[in-house]
């Protein structure tokens, strides 16, 4: 039976990381990691015979798409959960087109911009930048109306 050390090194040619590696790569807590894996059903490293959890390359790219909708992009978990949910299966440059016109969902917008959002002509209309401000100025809003 191999010790700690060998059983690292077994992992790490297989394209295994542990939630130690993980957690340094990605710039997350592991506890934060071990809450997503709760949130995200997708998220399902294996486990070790001891129990460790053990992430593959496609994990930790989940796990640093995951980070950037939530802290980047200003998605709710459940937001980014049903983006994942909905665009399973499709390559990074499929989802990244239509990531824009399903923000208004992902931040909160309400039912009329998430209808405005998969309009046809949507995704030359709504990018980005343009939802970052229209939450930045609600944001703003909802501050004024707070304080009168």
């Amino acid at each position: 039976m191999p010790n700690n050390g060998a059983a690292a090194q077994i992992a790490i040619e297989k394209g295994l990381y542990g939630i130690r590696e993980v957690s340094r790569l990605t710039d997350l807590k592991p506890f934060v990691l071990r809450y997503w894996e709760t949130e995200f059903p997708m998220l399902e490293p294996v486990k070790s015979s001891i129990g460790h959890r053990l992430y593959r390359q496609e994990d930790v790219d989940l796990v640093l798409k995951i980070k950037r909708l939530l802290y980047d992009e200003g998605f709710t978990i459940a937001g980014a959960r049903r983006l994942l949910r909905d665009h399973a299966g499709k390559s990074d440059s499929e989802t990244a087109g239509s990531s824009a016109s399903i923000s208004a969902a992902g931040i909160g917008l309400g039912r009329a911009a998430h209808e405005l959002a998969h309009a046809e002509s949507a995704p030359q209309l709504l990018n980005r930048k343009m939802l970052l401000d229209l939450r930045d100025s609600l944001r703003a809003f909802l501050t004024l109306l707070e304080r009168g």
